[in-house]
């Protein structure tokens, strides 16, 4: 069965904040910089990378859900209602699931999806994202990014994405240096 993707992408644009879309895009340019070559069904992870992320989304938020999970059950039951094809739908919903949790065990596609999301947290991209949702305690988008620089290379398990990371490392050591000194760590 063919899914249709123009619904796919017109509701992540609906629900989706301000980077939705663009992270959902910025992830597919990911997966085919740090796939390196590696076959893995292309069709399978465009659909997970639009739905991975929905469960945070309104109309599917719900608190004390953790957004992978809450992501995986609204993907299975968008996917169900369009009978996608069983064996395709289990893996985008491996890829879901556990888009935040590396395990070098799982299947390609997975891996694939968790790296590029990580990758996308890390650079002048990553710094952007976690202020323009922090605006209003730059302290905090401060100390929510140099956390995610300080964790995230360590879970990145393809050598390609290791490779990538170390760039967008690099310039966000920049910027946080020169932040701190414009700023004369008054936040």
């Amino acid at each position: 069965m063919e899914i249709n993707r123009d619904e796919i992408v017109r509701l992540t644009e609906e629900y989706g904040d301000a980077w939705g879309i663009n992270h959902t895009r910025r992830l597919l340019s990911l997966i085919a910089q740090i796939s390196d070559g590696q076959r893995y069904d292309q069709d399978t992870l465009w659909v997970a990378a639009h739905l991975h992320d929905w469960g945070g989304y309104s109309p599917w938020l719900q608190a004390d859900v953790d957004h992978a999970l809450r992501s995986r059950q609204v993907a299975e039951t968008f996917l169900s209602e369009r009978n996608y094809p069983g064996d395709q739908a289990a893996l985008i919903l491996e890829c879901i699931e556990f888009h935040h949790s590396p395990d070098p065990a799982r299947r390609l596609e997975a891996i694939l999806l968790c790296d590029a999301d990580a990758l996308d947290f890390l650079g002048v991209v990553g710094v952007l994202r976690d202020f323009s949702k922090n605006a209003k305690d730059l302290k905090r988008a401060f100390e929510i990014t140099k956390k995610r620089r300080a964790a995230l290379p360590g879970k990145l398990i393809l050598e390609t994405s290791r490779e990538v990371a170390v760039q967008r490392i690099a310039r966000m050591d920049d910027l946080f240096a020169a932040f701190e000194e414009e700023t004369f760590g008054c936040f």
